[in-house]
């Protein structure tokens, strides 16, 4: 009798646990760690790309000047405004002359006083010529003493010294005006060539250095594009290759350029390779100086050869390659790659073949022990 309450309790329970067993079998099988991962997955194709170089770079100017005075004084007045074009020769302001024309002027009284010394000198010269002659003509006819005739020749040799002396004063003091002279024109602040404004420094009445810039200028007609490129994708690189200049601040059609030259330094910080893109015509308006660029530069199309999307690549252990998914299940295939386009395909150099088919995106890191099925996209948050 006793049993039978026993065996009813037994199977009560059964009744209730196995389902929750079931339950938790299915809850673990299908959303716990052992739930398969979602991939989608593409197929490595053999074909052709053109690959491309992407960079950022600035709109800057290879030809710059920046004008100034060569003594110190205060500015006087500026004549330009910042954006103004100026032609080659034109007077962009004046530094005060302070004392510069009373200095001339007293140069001007020196090189007079020294020209005067000089007259002298050669009066003195000639006397002491005229007696040295005589008295050698005296001295052959023995009507004067040697002792006299080569006094006189004393005194020629002095004569000649003193008019050598007067000569280099007169000429160092006309190079000392001439060079006064160019001093008080400089104070006249010219533009060395056809240029466009692009700061003004210093204002009238600012007191300036020799050196120190007053008006700066640029080349308008020698503006490039300063472009840095990622050193891993550079490869290819090179002066000549055709581009397009996209500019932030006009994003119409973008503007056909051409690589100038790629820059023999690097920068070691951000593993940068440097380039200047030149356009093939300057836009109108010009853009404003460090204006961002978008530059693309397209590379010769490459031969065929198997082609995987670049969103398929991982890195694991260090090794860059790509989840394969192959009959035996998934197992890590490391890769030598080859050049990418901006479609997002690269070319495999080896470490895969033609056909092979490979995780592109799965919704969590996979492991060689990772069970999958594909789908044809990953929907974020899905269970």
């Amino acid at each position: 009798m006793s049993r039978l309450p026993l065996q009813r309790r037994t199977l009560a329970l059964l009744a209730v646990v196995l389902p929750l067993l079931a339950l938790f079998i299915y809850v673990v099988l299908r959303s716990g760690p052992l739930a398969p991962v979602a991939v989608t997955v593409a197929t490595a194709e053999q074909r052709s790309i053109t690959p491309a170089l992407f960079g950022i770079g600035t709109v800057e100017a290879r030809t710059t000047y920046h004008v100034g005075p060569t003594v110190s004084g205060r500015v006087l007045r500026l004549s330009v405004e910042v954006g103004d074009r100026v032609t080659a020769g034109q007077v962009l302001g004046e530094m005060d002359a302070v004392d510069f024309d009373e200095r001339l002027r007293a140069q001007a009284a020196a090189v007079q006083r020294a020209q005067a010394a000089l007259k002298d000198a050669q009066a003195r010269q000639q006397q002491a010529q005229t007696q040295a002659t005589r008295y050698a003509e005296l001295l052959a006819v023995r009507a004067t003493s040697e002792e006299i005739a080569t006094a006189r020749q004393q005194d020629l040799a002095s004569a000649n010294a003193a008019l050598a002396g007067s000569q280099a004063e007169v000429a160092r003091l006309r190079a000392e005006q001439e060079a006064l002279r160019t001093q008080r024109g400089q104070l006249r602040l010219r533009a060395p060539a056809d240029a466009l404004v692009t700061a003004r420094l210093a204002e009238p009445g600012s007191t300036v250095v020799p050196g120190q810039a007053v008006v700066d200028l640029v080349d308008p007609n020698s503006l490039w594009v300063n472009v840095r490129f990622d050193q891993t994708s550079a490869a290819g690189l090179a002066a000549g290759l055709p581009a397009q200049v996209l500019l932030r601040s006009d994003v119409g059609a973008p503007l056909a350029a051409r690589v100038l030259r790629v820059e023999p330094l690097a920068d070691a910080v951000t593993e940068e390779t440097l380039a200047k893109v030149v356009l093939a015509s300057l836009p109108t308006p010009l853009p404003p100086l460090g204006t961002l660029a978008e530059v693309t530069i397209h590379l010769p199309e490459l031969a065929a050869a198997p082609t995987i999307p670049n969103a398929a690549l991982r890195r694991v252990d260090g090794k860059m390659g790509v989840w394969e998914l192959g009959a035996d299940g998934l197992r890590f295939a490391p890769l030598v790659l080859g050049q990418a386009d901006l479609d997002g395909q690269v070319q495999v150099h080896s470490g895969l073949a033609e056909g092979a088919r490979i995780v592109v995106y799965s919704e969590k890191e996979l492991t060689a022990r990772s069970n999958t099925h594909v789908v044809d996209r990953i929907v974020k948050g899905a269970p």
